[in-house]
């Protein structure tokens, strides 16, 4: 029973030299030259040891926002599409399914853009 989970342990262990050696090899290998600037934090934008009642600019959020929302919306689009055409009687329930789907997207789209969260100055 055990070599039948054989494959899936080569596979993890393959998997995981292909995602840790080139990082490994980087740190290695790389030049180590460490600077004020590369050593100092970076977050959202903004420094991070300042007074927590500065202002700042909601639209970075709204971005990434909008980012998540279609990135999502890309994600439910694949598997849908790759068994339209296996769900015979069905297929026009899913086809209006997704197209309220796409809509309500749609809608929310344009609202942020009327309201200007797309445009940076």
């Amino acid at each position: 029973m055990l070599e039948n989970y054989l494959p899936v342990l080569i596979f993890l262990i393959i998997g995981l030299l292909f995602g840790i050696g080139p990082m490994v090899a980087g740190f290695v290998l790389g030049p180590q030259r460490p600077d004020e600037q590369k050593n100092s934090p970076f977050e959202c934008g903004f420094e991070a040891f300042e007074d927590s009642r500065m202002k700042f600019d909601v639209r970075y959020y709204l971005v990434a926002i909008l980012f998540i929302i279609f990135d999502l919306e890309i994600a439910f689009l694949f598997p849908w599409a790759i068994v339209l055409e296996d769900l015979g009687p069905q297929q026009l329930f899913a086809m209006i399914a997704m197209g309220i789907f796409l809509l309500i997207l749609v809608v929310g789209f344009i609202y942020e853009w009327k309201k200007g969260a797309l445009e940076w100055e």
